[in-house]
């Protein structure tokens, strides 16, 4: 009943790693389940996901998520290069060279929900150009391409989920047309399965 978790808050990390790569991933495949929250309370959604995402170039992003009690809880990003990892966190982001930390930012950071407005109401009063939604789009796109590697279990190529014509929704004519997907006799809806699950 619902985007679940990788598109609804996991896709701001899936942002950060599409910034560092300054791109959009061309393939994916990964794993995921329902091991704990499987009760009607939680819907149809997964509790968790891991994903192996491929940009053009042969990058590997390896993306993780889960909403499990009593697990590690850890929201960050680690982007390794030749010479060096950059930590990137909600916290605090270092740059680190053979172990060593070489710059950190300020613990204190500007709060983002403010910064992101600071800057629409400045293009506002100045007549600026801001429009993300293009970037929006390709940022969930990118979500939405994990969900279907992990709903399926198989490989998906960016340009065939792209083109797919699979709708989770119905041509309702209005507030009274039956949904496409409705519950079981218990009131629970199904949930996708790896391996059977059909999202092309």
């Amino acid at each position: 009943l619902s985007g679940d978790h990788i598109c609804e808050q996991h896709i701001h990390n899936l942002d950060v790693c599409n910034w560092v790569m300054q791109g959009y991933p061309v393939e994916a495949e990964g794993l995921g389940g329902r091991q704990v929250r499987t009760g009607a309370e939680y819907g149809n959604i997964f509790d968790h996901h891991a994903v192996e995402y491929t940009y053009a170039d042969g990058t590997k992003m390896y993306s993780q998520c889960r909403q499990i009690p009593g697990c590690v809880n850890q929201v960050a990003e680690f982007a390794h290069g030749d010479k060096g990892v950059a930590e990137l966190s909600t916290t605090q982001c270092r740059l680190r060279v053979g172990g060593e930390v070489v710059w950190e930012s300020a613990r204190k950071a500007p709060n983002p929900y403010q910064t992101e407005h600071d800057d629409l109401f400045d293009a506002i009063r100045n007549n600026k150009p801001f429009n993300e939604a293009e970037y929006g789009a390709l940022s969930t796109m990118t979500a939405v391409l994990g969900r279907m590697a992990t709903y399926s279990g198989k490989r998906i190529k960016w340009d065939e989920a792209f083109r797919s014509d699979l709708s989770f929704t119905t041509d309702a004519e209005d507030w009274t047309s039956a949904p496409q997907v409705l519950p079981d006799e218990n009131g629970r809806y199904e949930a996708a399965q790896p391996g059977t699950t059909k999202v092309l």
